[in-house]
């Protein structure tokens, strides 16, 4: 084939001398449009760079450019004493549809079809405002982040660069953190661990979707507690398990509920936030916890502890975990430095009999190959240096202040429209709202004036209807705290 083209489609270009893409590949690209248009057809031969430089007033080198780049892709062929042609092996680029064809770019909508999960579509809220009574976030000021600088960068200095950037490591994660993470949980936790029993992740949300990629199969019974936290329950049906919830009251998970569908049904693992139960705050009885211990023992269960704020205790000293008194491999625990230090910060760390870590660490390596060995070594340092406990023992001190002012504002200021119990612990207080108010209604109107409140969706399940959110208390100060205080209460009473 070689056609004469007409000369109205290069002239039809336009290219923009002043834009960041250089001009030889903005004309590459319009050329290229016009093939997939089949505008120009394989096999058609195209003008000379000297004409087409002619008509775009451009330097010829720009065009020949132009075809180089086309020609190096595969687009054009260039032949000796014969031109330039669209290259003849190309394909029909617009074949017929087998399906109704999409109206919406390719950079907007996908051709193949992506499965419409409903427990993926919620999406986490941003927080906007200046204020922000958020869902338990610490206070990024307060947090060791320049002592965790000067250890990360440290790690950029020492000898062993190979070992740390040339070469692929552990999945497990480092040597380093491992045993610093060991000895700080059984420091700290009265737990009984050697480095092997560690693995390194990125939060306690990869933990999580580890265990469900490791250990869990589709039709697999997961038991946690309603209300419970959305993204746990999203990571069970994301795994094709069966997700039970059960009751919450004041003294933590039901276990006696747990008990009745153990009793009919095979439990594969029990999810449980039992320090400071997520979203109501409560701490799960002594009683509870020995007998949930039995329970996983008795059916073989798994529990998988999230201890997600441990270090914030503020009534006596924190209690021990369950995994502290699992003598018999019944319990993975998750923990992060998410809580204490920052959201931003994603260092974590799962603790597990040696073969179930061997086992998440080889899973791991379908995902990721391995963790970022530098932060987490940067971790190991401020960890064994005592930085991370000095900072918990401050922090401590002033999240319990924070508290006491918040709760003390919220009692005096708004007591007749919530109700609530002062947290032992965490950084945020489980509230209850008068049932005329509309939470939805009240977050947004909040937001129109600088304050971000949840609006409590998340907290909604079928079956279970609550009036209460969490307001986070910890990552604001005193004055940011009152001012908040009183837009809310211009807009209660208003």
């Amino acid at each position: 084939m070689n056609r004469p083209i007409s000369r109205q489609i290069f002239t039809a270009i336009r290219l923009h001398h002043t834009g960041k893409r250089p001009v030889y590949l903005q004309l590459a690209d319009a050329l290229l449009a016009l093939i997939k248009k089949e505008q120009l057809r394989p096999g058609q031969k195209l003008p000379g760079s000297r004409d087409l430089a002619e008509w775009q007033q451009i330097n010829r080198i720009t065009a020949a450019k132009a075809y180089e780049e086309l020609q190096t892709q595969g687009w054009l062929e260039s032949f000796v004493g014969r031109g330039t042609f669209v290259a003849r092996h190309l394909p029909t680029m617009q074949p017929n549809p087998l399906q109704p064809t999409h109206t919406a770019s390719s950079g907007e909508t996908a051709g193949f079809s992506v499965p419409a999960l409903a427990y993926l579509a919620a999406r986490l809220p941003l927080v906007t405002g200046r204020l922000h009574l958020d869902d338990g976030f610490p206070d990024p000021s307060l947090a060791p982040l320049k002592e965790l600088y000067r250890a990360w960068r440290s790690q950029l200095t020492r000898s062993g660069l190979y070992y740390k950037f040339g070469s692929y490591s552990r999945p497990e994660g480092p040597e380093l953190f491992r045993t610093a993470i060991s000895n700080y949980l059984n420091d700290t936790r009265g737990l009984n661990t050697s480095p092997k029993n560690i693995l390194s992740v990125n939060g306690t949300v990869m933990g999580l979707n580890l265990v469900c990629n490791g250990l869990i199969e589709p039709g697999d019974v997961i038991v946690s507690g309603i209300p419970g936290w959305g993204r746990a329950e999203q990571n069970f049906l994301h795994a094709g398990a069966k997700h039970i919830g059960v009751p919450v009251d004041e003294h933590g998970l039901v276990t006696e509920e747990l008990k009745k569908i153990c009793r009919t049904k095979k439990v594969r693992m029990v999810y449980v936030t039992p320090h400071h139960h997520y979203p109501t705050t409560v701490s799960l009885r002594i009683d509870r916890r020995l007998e949930l211990l039995q329970l996983a023992q008795e059916y073989g269960f798994i529990i998988f502890e999230d201890d997600y704020d441990y270090d914030f205790h503020y009534k006596n000293r924190p209690l021990l975990p369950l995994a502290s008194a699992d003598d018999q491999g019944m319990v993975i625990y998750g923990g992060s430095f998410s809580k204490s230090f920052s959201p931003a910060v994603r260092i974590g760390y799962l603790v597990a009999s040696e073969n179930v870590i061997q086992h998440l660490a080889s899973v791991r390596m379908l995902l990721d190959r391995q963790g970022d060995h530098i932060l987490d070594n940067a971790m190991a340092e401020i960890l064994n240096d005592g930085t991370v406990q000095r900072y918990l023992r401050k922090t401590l001190a002033v999240y319990k202040e924070r508290r006491d002012f918040f709760c003390d504002l919220l009692q005096r200021e708004l007591g007749e429209f919530v109700h609530f119990t002062i947290p032992e612990g965490g950084m945020t207080v489980w509230t209850n709202f008068a049932e005329h108010i509309n939470l939805e209604t009240l977050a947004q109107q909040a937001s129109q004036k600088g304050l971000y409140i949840s609006d409590g969706k998340v907290h909604q399940y079928p079956g279970y209807r609550t009036n209460a959110i969490r307001l986070g208390f910890a990552s604001s100060t005193k004055e940011d705290i009152a001012a908040s205080i009183a837009i809310l209460k211009s807009l209660l009473k208003k």
